[in-house]
Parts: structure tokens; C-alpha cells; sequence
């Protein structure tokens, strides 16, 4: 990084990048195939250990908040050098054939969590029409993936400052609310009818008694009772 940062990436040499390091010539190509390559080293264990993640996914656990932690591995590998992370950003901006690098590395992301989706579909929300299941899977996916996305660039321009955790957690709270009906594996009890409301409330003096499916979401129970409330 020092020497694209000096000399420029194009005008920087492998022979000049194995040299830096201490190395032979053909070290360096034991470990990389160019020297674009050396600019992104870690993605091909990051998309293991983000694949590790969707494997390793408790029962109980929304398909949606699992992709969401398997990409926190990026941001992971990221975080681990904010110096490097923010140099190669810039140079990514520079030199349009790692801008292309990386654009095909966030495909590969996008692919390995639009697979995992589409296993994991509420079978009763999509009995209508299941031809529309790959196409909410990959838009899920690239909702995530381009929510992680927004946040690390703001991150990086930040120069790696700030609580980009609790960044990207405001970010897929975001996704899920937007995208986490129809995700389900069929994980919980079948939907009760449409004409069955998910909660219901009403007052009895100064008490508010409150009636709810055991599997309705919490934001349609905490939107009941703030309608009640409003009432009274």
C-alpha cells in the first residue's frame, strides 16, 4: 500500500511489491495470482467464514438476521486494519480494475446469502405464486449486502471512525422491516386466517388488556396497543 500510495498502482511492479516485503519473486506468486490480487487478500476466507455462519444457524433464528451476521464478517475484516482498510479504499476509487475487483467480490457475497434465502421461505405466505420466490431472495440478499455496502463506505470515508456496529445494525433493521415477510422456512406455526386479527386491545377502566397470537410480530402487538391508547 505504501507503494501505490508513492508510486502509483500501475507504475508499482510485482518485483517492486516482493522486494518491500523481503521476498522472492516467486514467493509472491505462491500466495497471489497479480498484484491486484495482494489488494484483496482476505475475501476468500471471509466467504468462508460467512458461509460458516449460514451453516451454523440456530433452528429459532430469523433467515434474515442470519445473513445479516454472516456479512458482519466483511466489515470484521475490515475493522481488523482501519489504516489498510482506508488506503485501499481510496485506491479502489482510483483504479477502475480494482473498482471491478471488488464489484465481482460483493456479487459472490450477494450469490452465497440469494441461496441461502431461497431455502428459507415461508411456504404458507408464498402459496399463491412460488415462481416470485428467487426474485424476493435476491433482492433480499442485495438489500443486506447493499446495506452493509453503505455503511462501510461511510465508515471509510469517515476514516474507520465511529460505532459502525451499531451503524449497521440500525441499517438491517431496516432490511428486515422492509423484507422479512415471506422469510420464514416455515420455521413457526402456519398463519391463522386473514380474518383473524394477530392482537387485539381494549380498555376496562385504567387497564388495557391486550389479546395476541403467539406468533404475531412484535410490531403489530406494540401497534395495536398504541391505537388503543390513542383512543381512550
Amino acid at each position: 500500500m505504501e507503494l501505490f500510495a508513492t508510486k502509483g498502482y500501475e507504475a508499482t511492479t510485482v518485483d517492486e511489491i516482493a522486494a518491500a516485503a523481503g521476498v522472492a519473486r516467486r514467493t509472491f506468486f505462491r500466495h497471489f495470482r497479480s498484484k491486484e490480487e495482494a489488494i484483496f487478500p482476505d475475501h476468500d476466507d471471509t466467504l468462508i467464514r460467512a458461509e460458516a455462519v449460514l451453516n451454523a444457524a440456530p433452528a429459532h433464528e430469523h433467515p434474515l438476521d442470519t445473513v445479516c451476521r454472516g456479512i458482519k464478517e466483511v466489515m470484521r475484516m475490515y475493522a481488523g486494519a482501519p489504516e489498510i482498510s482506508v488506503a485501499r479504499y481510496k485506491l479502489t476509487r482510483e483504479v477502475p480494475t480494482l473498482r471491478e475487483a471488488e464489484i465481482a467480490s460483493v456479487a459472490r457475497y450477494e450469490r452465497l446469502f440469494t441461496r441461502y434465502l431461497l431455502g428459507h421461505f415461508d411456504e404458507h405466505a408464498h402459496a399463491d405464486d412460488a415462481n416470485d420466490d428467487p426474485l424476493l431472495a435476491e433482492v433480499a440478499a442485495s438489500a443486506v449486502v447493499t446495506a452493509h455496502n453503505h455503511v462501510l463506505r461511510r465508515w471509510l470515508r469517515a476514516g474507520g471512525q465511529g460505532d459502525v456496529e451499531a451503524q449497521l445494525d440500525h441499517a438491517f433493521a431496516i432490511v428486515r422491516k422492509t423484507f422479512g415477510t415471506g422469510i420464514g422456512a416455515g420455521r413457526g406455526p402456519a398463519p391463522q386466517p386473514a380474518s383473524t386479527a394477530p392482537a387485539t386491545a381494549s380498555a376496562h377502566g385504567e387497564v388495557l388488556v391486550t389479546v395476541a397470537r403467539t406468533d404475531a410480530p412484535l410490531d403489530e402487538v406494540m401497534r395495536t396497543i398504541e391505537e388503543a391508547l390513542k383512543e381512550r
